[in-house]
């Protein structure tokens, strides 16, 4: 019909539906309160208002658009064996009317049929379409704290708590969830990193990563973002210094295992940190040949490590290492400067190097001059250039060998040396 119904008509379609509840075992008062009423008839949600909460008498009826199973979303293998064998602590995010309650009735059954779980619900109202031998459990008068206690002597495998709105809620969660139970939580936010944001504050932030492992975020009724959750001892992106190590939370994308956000403390304040990596190069070793290339003239065995575009780590003999700091440290933060990079110095393990020699060399203008221990006069060695076998040399009476830049192989060696590549000796076994 197109016209408006009267008050009239309205009141007795209200009493009838009051009637229904007292008669049908399938319909329930979920809420009542001073202007306003919700009412769960088998599928359909009702919410009644009357002034003075609203200006006019008004019915809404709200029925499910579409039932569907866990298969209908199209899982990828790697998501199904996770909620199937590690996730335990999931959190069904979205805006609404996105699709999460769906997704979770979906999830229960597929908890239910696939595992034999049991499982239950926490809701207001209960309007989650799910089978009979799931049960749907209201605020028991009217506190889910006390639904939680009744649920832990039922001891069920997994529980749906649909929706978290108030502290109360987040904290009942928690607390079933460290319990042992499997929980599963319907929020709602705009993406799924301000889901996690309505726990900071709620709980301590090393407790987050054991009640959420899994964070699904839905749109439009499909699955648009899976994050999980770990908890770490480390420098925090962006920071350099060690003693800035700290607790932090990594909030990782499930299917390519990056890393996106970071929470940690700074100060008094929680910080979600975002890692755009889209906008990050990684510097590499080359990008470190003139840093080396001056390192090895103090130890021509040094190893570069780069841990980030400004952190690196240079493990040197333990005996040159203060040649490299220099007096008050000013060689090492004259290098830091030059290529705006933290320098960490680490002493080389001896043991895993003893099949090197260590060397120096001296560039004049018409040769190339590698200078060893005397032990090694009139020896044979084997060069190396970036682990790659070159040739074999035998060393003069000074324990010297000496390249003719002219030649072919002492332009290579320059070119290598200039390129900050790693060139070893080591003593010839024939």
């Amino acid at each position: 019909r197109e016209e408006p119904c009267s008050r009239a008509e309205l009141e007795y379609i209200i009493r009838d539906i009051l009637k229904r509840c007292h008669s049908d075992g399938n319909a329930f008062i979920e809420i009542v309160r001073r202007g306003a009423m919700v009412i769960q008839l088998g599928e359909y949600r009702i919410a009644i208002a009357r002034p003075p909460f609203s200006d006019g008498l008004e019915i809404t009826a709200v029925r499910p658009i579409v039932k569907v199973s866990i298969d209908d979303y199209a899982l990828s293998d790697k998501l199904k064996r996770r909620l199937a064998e590690r996730a335990e602590g999931i959190l069904i995010c979205g805006p609404p009317g996105a699709g999460k309650s769906t997704f979770a009735s979906a999830l229960a059954e597929f908890y239910r049929t696939s595992k034999n779980a049991i499982v239950k619900t926490m809701e207001a109202p209960r309007d989650l379409q799910v089978r009979d031998e799931i049960t749907q459990y209201a605020p028991l008068e009217g506190e889910f704290y006390k639904t939680a206690e009744i649920l832990l002597l039922v001891r069920p495998d997994y529980t749906v708590f649909d929706e978290l709105r108030k502290t109360e809620d987040f904290q009942v969660f928690v607390d079933m969830r460290l319990a042992g139970v499997g929980m599963i939580g319907v929020v709602h936010s705009s993406s799924p990193v301000d889901a996690i944001h309505r726990f900071i504050g709620r709980i301590d932030l090393g407790v987050i990563p054991q009640v959420i492992d899994t964070v699904i975020f839905i749109k439009d009724g499909l699955i648009k973002k899976v994050y999980v959750l770990d908890l770490v001892v480390k420098v925090p992106h962006g920071m350099m210094d060690e003693d800035l190590a700290r607790p932090v939370v990594e909030v990782r994308d499930f299917e390519t295992n990056e890393v996106e956000y970071e929470i940690y403390t700074f100060g008094e304040e929680t910080v979600i940190f975002p890692i755009k990596r889209d906008l990050e190069v990684k510097r590499s070793e080359r990008d470190f040949k003139d840093l080396m290339k001056f390192i090895r003239r103090f130890d021509s065995n040094a190893e570069l490590e780069v841990l980030s575009d400004n952190f690196v780590i240079v493990k040197v003999k333990k005996n040159v290492v203060p040649h490299i700091i220099g007096r008050n440290g000013s060689i090492i933060s004259e290098l830091e400067r030059k290529f705006n990079v933290r320098i960490k110095l680490q002493a080389r393990d001896e043991f895993t190097e003893s099949s090197k020699i260590d060397y120096s060399y001296r560039e004049t203008k018409r040769s190339l001059i590698f200078y060893f221990d005397r032990e090694y006069a009139k020896l044979n060695v084997n060069l190396y250039i970036d682990g790659k076998y070159f040739g074999s040399y035998r060393c003069d009476k000074r324990a010297r060998l000496v390249f003719n830049l002219s030649s072919d192989v002492g332009k290579y060696l320059k070119n290598a040396l200039d390129s900050g590549l790693n060139i070893n000796f080591e003593v010839s076994r024939t």
